[in-house]
């Protein structure tokens, strides 16, 4: 039995309980796509100008705390799930608390070491009820988080990528924790399996959206994989929704080294070619080629928005309620910054 079909036949069990959308009419409907620090960031910012959020989150990793769970049990890795879930939480006491707790690590001399409490919350649930969707519905709730946050697959993936060195030597490279932290140029980028089942709830979130937003993040781990699943390619081309593109604030020191904003940008057209990119946001503040990056986006008929929505003090860290103050304008139709006069 697949999962869609467990789903179907214990629906009413979560029916209490499910995080109900908080979207008022006429309110903008955002799917964010992305894993890790990147998309928790986003989501952040999203929760001040968004009522009816979906996460559509990676579940390639297997490092840390995620992949020695997913070396003993048959489940996804929950850590960037966990993550995305923490980002969403209500700002009563409540949603602060459980955010605190479930983003908690163990400190010990044994096998619970460095595991984040919420990896094991989640674990337990889906050990439960037998479905990830269902699993992570629960969490919501407990949390009071404002959207709802969605495996990309309903499957464990893998990321593959073969990598030239500096040496001009080419290898294969296979794992997120290690494309992430691999160093070399990644000529080609893989996931395993290649058209896994992805869930009903994402498909809808991104036929109903307004807005589609991709990054920012660690782009060849957390970003593009998305890009790599077909039904998700064909899902963002057939919605009637606008897709932004939020820039990194700087190159990662591995996987992107050497990489400017413009050649993130090309490389993510290149993966998903025809894909109708509305817009970008970038940081001039940050990105030394942000002028080039503009100009590339107008010869693709891209708008650009550049806003300093980093901390400030050259500290490549989002600033939520800047990049908030950035998508509102988006969404506004404020995007209009950068003119060729």
């Amino acid at each position: 039995m697949t999962h869609q079909n467990q789903r179907r036949q214990t629906s009413l069990i979560l029916e209490h309980s499910k995080p109900r959308s908080r979207m008022v009419e006429g309110e903008t409907r955002v799917v964010a796509l992305g894993g890790g620090h990147g998309l928790a960031a986003n989501l952040r910012a999203l929760r001040h100008v968004a009522h009816d959020i979906t996460a559509v989150v990676t579940v390639a990793d297997n490092g840390g705390s995620s992949g020695r769970i997913r070396k003993e049990l048959p489940i996804l890795p929950p850590g960037d799930l966990r993550m995305a879930l923490s980002a969403l939480c209500e700002d009563s006491d409540w949603g602060i608390v459980w955010r605190d707790v479930v983003q908690h690590r163990f400190e010990s001399d044994g096998e619970l070491n460095g595991h984040a409490l919420g990896n094991l919350l989640i674990a337990a649930l889906w050990q439960m009820f037998g479905d990830p969707i269902q699993a992570l519905d629960h969490v919501g709730a407990l949390l009071g988080v404002r959207g709802r946050v969605l495996p990309m697959a309903l499957e464990p993936l893998d990321i593959e990528a073969t990598v030239t060195d500096r040496t001009g030597t080419s290898r294969m490279v296979r794992g997120q924790a290690e494309v992430a932290s691999l160093e070399g140029h990644v000529d080609e980028l893989r996931l395993i399996p290649s058209a896994p089942e992805v869930p009903t709830e994402v498909l809808e979130a991104i036929a109903q959206a307004d807005w589609i937003i991709l990054g920012p993040g660690s782009w060849f781990s957390s970003v593009l994989p998305h890009l790599l699943i077909p039904e998700i390619v064909e899902a963002i081309r057939s919605s009637k929704a606008k897709r932004l593109i939020t820039m990194n604030l700087t190159s990662d020191p591995t996987e992107t080294e050497g990489m400017t904003s413009t050649d993130h940008l090309q490389v993510l057209m290149d993966t998903a070619p025809d894909l109708g990119i509305d817009a970008i946001v970038a940081d001039p503040t940050m990105l030394d080629d942000s002028l080039e990056l503009v100009e590339f986006a107008q010869q693709h008929g891209i708008s650009s928005i550049l806003r300093q929505v980093s901390v400030g003090r050259g500290i490549p860290v989002h600033d939520p309620v800047r990049l908030a103050a950035a998508y509102r304008d988006v969404f506004d139709g404020v995007i209009a910054d950068v003119r060729e006069d």
